[in-house]
């Protein structure tokens, strides 16, 4: 099947790159749904399985269907390691808020009632949570002793007085006490609630593996694109809110998560992970991969100038930020960072391609007369293929010293005759320099050596040919030097 062999290699690397924490989402229609389970099975292991999520997609249903008219899709979700956790639970609607009516000294509460509603749990399999609950009529108190002359013994009985359990122990209701209430109900019987208050840092609920939001079909998504470019560019993207769900069960905005989308398509990951760190302030980022497969001649992608579909979700990501941008304009600045400094939105991005090294690629020769070897010389004088450029090499260079590509590449100032960076990041205990001009000036040369800015850990690099006999021999006596 070329589907399965498309797909197999690449779960097999997102098993690999994802935390030990981690989850994955994999949007799927019902053509591929069974073969995927087996596939994710074999990968991430049945015991990792999370849930098959069913997401109305398209309420009015697909009029090309043949017999009945689908109207939903598929999110299949694992994790890395459940035992890790991972997953989290997301804010609960506001009409789930509007429940929480009543009000006490500790806060907002909603009553819920102490027995078991489950009928499978019922005195017979659950003896130790059959026991009578004492209520005092006049206030509502609930004891497991009658204290009071009037006291009401009220027992864990369904609508048709069949015999069922408290969800509570004896012991437990002992200590709370002050949480539980008993009452008359519409059927003059008497029920014992308990209070369930409302968290002062918010109700959050655990999300539901039916997704039936009208924010979420692709019609919106079509919208929301539409607005970005004046006409939709991408055939059926998905909603942003649809991979925003995702990512309030996925990731934590505490946490500086990194989301990978194997198939970007329109970018709409990227747009909703920007669109979610505005929300809730979290510092996400994301990782889009899309091959660049060229767009239909006559669609409306390629009529705007977008030749492939890669280049469509590069334009959308700068169209998202540039409106980011606008609407930000004018706004109170983002909560302060323990330093006290304004928390900044990072509201960047970086294009990478995948291609050809800057580096000749090295073949052995057959042996050849002397003229022959000098033009070979001649030819090689410069490691680097012609055409170079200089932010294609500067980012080979980090990956070739173990520097990540997210690194931070900053560009130093006080250097008038040349261009130098700074690559720093986290994880590498060294720092990069690097200057990719043609000649490196003597000016440059002084203040590298003089110890102002290098550490003797870090490491300079640059071409072979910018630097003089001299001033290599002076820089490797002060710093750890490399030429290309």
């Amino acid at each position: 099947d070329l589907w399965l062999s498309m797909m197999y290699p690449r779960l097999l690397l997102a098993r690999q790159l994802l935390r030990e924490d981690g989850v994955i989402f994999v949007s799927i229609d019902d053509n591929e749904v069974h073969n995927l389970r087996q596939v994710m099975n074999e990968v991430f292991g049945d015991e990792n399985f999370v849930a098959v999520v069913v997401v109305q997609t398209n309420p009015r249903g697909r009029t090309l269907d043949r017999y009945l008219a689908k109207t939903h899709e598929y999110v299949v979700v694992y994790a890395r390691d459940l035992t890790e956790g991972g997953l989290y639970q997301i804010p609960k609607s506001n009409e789930a808020l509007n429940e929480y009516k009543q009000q006490d000294a500790k806060g907002k509460y909603r009553e819920l009632e102490l027995r078991n509603r489950n009928p499978v749990f019922t005195r017979i399999n659950r003896p130790n949570l059959f026991f009578p609950i004492y209520a005092n009529p006049d206030t509502g108190g609930v004891a497991l002793e009658p204290l009071w002359p009037n006291a009401i013994e009220v027992l864990p009985l369904n609508s048709k007085g069949e015999e069922g359990c408290w969800t509570w122990g004896k012991k437990k209701v002992q200590s709370n006490l002050e949480m539980l209430v008993a009452r008359q109900v519409g059927t003059s019987a008497w029920r014992v609630f308990r209070k369930d208050y409302l968290p002062s840092e918010g109700a959050t609920t655990k999300p539901k593996a039916l997704w039936l939001d009208k924010e979420i079909n692709h019609e919106r998504g079509k919208e929301e694109l539409g607005r970005l470019f004046g006409k939709t560019p991408f055939d059926f993207p998905k909603s942003i809110n649809l991979i925003s769900k995702c990512l309030q069960i996925g990731t934590n905005s505490e946490d500086e998560d990194i989301i990978l989308d194997f198939f970007a398509g329109s970018c709409t990951t990227a747009h909703a992970v920007l669109a979610q760190n505005l929300e809730d302030g979290g510092n996400r980022q994301f990782i889009m991969v899309q091959l660049p497969e060229a767009t239909p001649p006559d669609s409306e992608a390629r009529k705007a100038g977008y030749a492939t579909i890669a280049d469509i979700g590069k334009e959308r990501i700068r169209r998202v930020i540039r409106k980011m941008k606008e609407e930000q304009n004018g706004q109170l600045p983002l909560p302060a960072t323990e330093d006290g400094q304004p928390s900044p939105l990072d509201l960047g991005f970086k294009v990478l391609k995948l291609t050809r090294s800057h580096f000749k690629p090295w073949a052995p020769l057959p042996p050849t007369d002397a003229w022959t070897l000098d033009n070979l010389f001649e030819q090689h004088a410069s490691p680097l293929v012609e055409g170079w450029t200089r932010d294609g090499l500067l980012s080979e260079i980090l990956l070739l010293e173990g520097f990540p590509l997210d690194s931070q590449v900053i560009p130093l100032d006080g250097f008038d005759e040349n261009t130098l960076w700074r690559v720093h990041h986290e994880d590498v205990g060294h720092e990069l320099f690097i200057c990719l001009d043609q000649n490196i000036q003597p000016a440059t040369v002084e203040r590298l050596k003089s110890g102002e800015i290098l550490r003797r850990d870090d490491l300079f690099i640059c071409l072979d040919s910018a630097l003089t006999d001299a001033a290599k021999v002076v820089l490797d006596d002060r710093l750890r030097l490399k030429v290309i």
